[in-house]
């Protein structure tokens, strides 16, 4: 089943000091002003960071559901397509992306979804 935006703003907006911003283009998410991920409304996708070896897992393992965007700084950002994820797997990437921006102290003040 996919991910409606409204199931992506919820699980972001869940985060702990995640915030969202609109521009003309897309929405950026940021965790005290660290960017962890983008939405684009015109084409239903979502750009994520991630690690270098997860983006490359992800794009390999469903490349119709994710495609590399591009790294930066050690990490690799994936392009998903919203139709393609359901609201389960997109809270542990967009978790992931959140936690791999947040800063320490926050992270610890938080549970591990994969636990």
């Amino acid at each position: 089943m996919a991910t409606t935006n409204k199931q992506l703003f919820k699980i972001v907006d869940g985060l702990a000091e995640a915030r969202r911003s609109s521009g003309q283009q897309y929405d950026t998410l940021r965790v005290r002003g660290k960017v962890f991920g983008y939405y684009w409304p015109r084409t239903q996708t979502v750009g994520l960071k991630q690690t270098l070896s997860e983006q490359l897992a992800l794009v390999a393992e469903r490349p119709e559901v994710f495609e590399v965007q591009f790294t930066a700084g050690g990490f690799g950002w994936v392009v998903v397509y919203l139709e393609g994820i359901d609201a389960d797997e997109m809270k542990e990437l967009v978790f992931e992306a959140w936690r791999l921006s947040a800063p320490e102290e926050l992270v610890a003040q938080v549970p591990d979804l994969a636990r």
